[in-house]
């Protein structure tokens, strides 16, 4: 059974779900880095951390980037749509 993704999301940091915000936002790890203050190796422990956490292990059949990012839209957009219903 697949575990929602508002559930799978909420398992993150903060930190961790901001930089999958930044990631959503097609951002490099660089420039992650560079926004954040902070450095590439402290970027890729948080990358990896995410994609354990989301239950995206390596595969060759699926990115982890673009999986990480559906898993972060799918759990908000039940919030934009209460939001676009309440205007």
């Amino acid at each position: 059974m697949m575990v929602p993704a508002n559930e799978r999301l909420a398992a993150l940091t903060n930190r961790e779900e901001e930089l999958l915000g930044l990631i959503a936002l097609g951002w490099s790890n660089g420039m992650i880095g560079e926004r954040l203050w902070l450095s590439p190796k402290t970027v890729e422990t948080h990358v990896r951390s995410i994609f354990s956490k989301l239950d995206l292990p390596p595969s060759p059949q699926q990115h982890r980037r673009v999986a990480a990012v559906l898993v972060y839209l799918e759990a908000r957009e039940p919030a934009a749509r209460r939001t676009s219903h309440a205007a």
